[in-house]
């Protein structure tokens, strides 16, 4: 289901959002320029100005957004918003809680958000393990999930069965596939014992999508398919890179966490039109069988899922 709270729930729902973020003396410009993003590209109501819409207490929320599923959303974007306030407050946390309650939405993928908060960062990094690992096969390439989950050691005869992808003629996705690797200096999977199962998923994503393995793109990249398909796989999927991206907290393989990525220089925009891009794909290509479509022309793949280009692609 696209990524969308219906049209005339809207200006509650950003009600909702700028009363959680009141406090402490206000909210962050960072905050700020991330919700004017979502509002702008996803809600599709750039005419909206945050200075005068009313907000909502939590009470006040609930009554106004009665659907389950913009509920869901305005929630996930709380949580959204709680990650880009650095520093972090009793204060701000307490907000969240306070909303989340009043509009009855919860589920383990909050948790880790939750028990960091609460309890740190290594409660949360056991949190992002256990849950991880719940939906790693969901996440992962269907072709290669069954023998390539995990790797305790390499795998050469994989890695070179996906260089050979670059075989492929010109502009198709397999080649277009490895050219991502090479352009970015990364290890194609099997050459080590990242989980290959999911990175070929998560790097066919990336090529297919546009959003280039920076800090603002796997962002992006997390926006996309959330707003493409909104389960609990993808959701844990946009909350990781929000929490090692912009919270700066935990460090997952070789990735290196960092902070404050959302106040870069175009960043809330290249993730709002995220949002507003994946949301319009007729279908989620995220979980699909990416090597199945290899021998696609890349623009064929994206003209299949209406993957819209990007105002400024970032190739």
């Amino acid at each position: 289901m696209p990524f969308f709270v219906p049209h005339e729930q809207v200006e509650a729902a950003t009600g909702a959002l700028l009363g959680a973020i009141d406090v402490d003396g206000g909210a962050t410009e960072e905050q700020l320029a991330v919700l004017r993003a979502v509002v702008s590209y996803l809600w599709e109501r750039p005419d909206l100005d945050l200075t005068t819409v009313t907000r909502l207490g939590p009470a006040d929320a609930a009554a106004a957004i009665p659907d389950p599923h913009a509920r869901r959303r305005v929630t996930e974007m709380l949580v959204t918003l709680e990650l880009c306030r650095h520093p972090q407050t009793e204060a701000q946390v307490a907000s969240v809680e306070a909303y989340s309650a009043a509009l009855g939405v919860g589920g383990p993928h909050l948790q880790i958000v939750r028990d960091w908060i609460d309890e740190g960062a290594e409660r949360a990094t056991e949190d992002f393990d256990r849950f991880y690992a719940e939906d790693l096969p969901t996440l992962s390439e269907p072709s290669l999930r069954d023998s390539y989950l995990r790797l305790d050691e390499p795998d050469l005869e994989l890695a070179q069965r996906l260089q050979a992808l670059h075989d492929l003629p010109e502009g198709t996705l397999g080649w277009h596939y490895i050219e991502f690797y090479r352009r970015n200096d990364i290890t194609v999977p099997g050459a080590d014992t990242h989980t290959p199962a999911h990175y070929v998923s998560h790097d066919m994503n990336h090529v297919i999508s546009g959003y280039e393995p920076t800090g603002p793109g796997e962002i992006a990249l997390g926006a996309f398919t959330l707003a493409m398909n909104d389960n609990d796989a993808n959701w844990l999927q946009f909350v990781t890179n929000l929490v090692i991206h912009e919270a700066g907290l935990l460090k997952h393989g070789e990735i290196q966490p960092k902070a404050s990525t959302m106040t870069r220089t175009g960043a809330t925009e290249l993730v709002g039109e995220a949002f507003g891009r994946g949301a319009r794909c007729t279908s989620d290509f995220s979980q699909a069988d990416h090597l199945a479509m290899a021998d696609w022309p890349l623009e064929a793949v994206r003209a299949h899922y209406n993957v819209v280009p990007m105002l400024n692609p970032m190739v």
